[in-house]
């Protein structure tokens, strides 16, 4: 299992090569928070969108996914784990605040950032407008 790759895989850089040039700066490979050690593909930090690019195999793609022959106990369990790990994450984050966005790597990588493309932008844009305008009434003659 050394050689497969946990990050920097084809789709991978695909998606991150098409969602930089949209413009957008992304950490690689970060935990979107300390105390969870769980890291993302790509994190926006500000706007606090986690990207997740699961692997078919690895993550238990319905399309995609096999089990192997040999040792099929094993594998079996391991992929579960895999998945529930998956779905444990995408709720501690969502409960801290985050947007997780999940996407498998047979996905179509324009599509993919694309999408997170638009999340990201328009996470952007409600800080923006909750900044500029306070929850609270402001005083008269302030």
């Amino acid at each position: 299992m050394q050689a497969n790759r946990s990050r920097d895989t084809k789709a991978e850089l695909a998606v991150r090569r098409l969602v930089h040039a949209q413009g957008l700066r992304y950490r690689v490979n970060a935990r979107p928070e300390p105390s969870l050690a769980r890291t993302a593909d790509l994190l926006f930090a500000t706007p606090r969108v986690a990207v997740f690019l699961d692997g078919c195999f690895w993550h238990g793609c319905p399309q995609h996914s096999t089990i192997p022959r040999a040792n099929r106990e094993y594998w079996a369990s391991k992929l579960q784990r895999n998945r529930e790990r998956d779905l444990d994450t995408t709720q501690r984050l969502e409960e801290r605040g985050w947007v997780v966005l999940r996407f498998w790597e047979h996905e179509a990588p324009s599509a993919v950032a694309d999408q997170i493309g638009q999340v990201v932008r328009s996470r952007r844009e409600r800080l923006r407008t909750e900044i500029s305008s306070p929850a609270w009434p402001r005083p008269p003659g302030s």
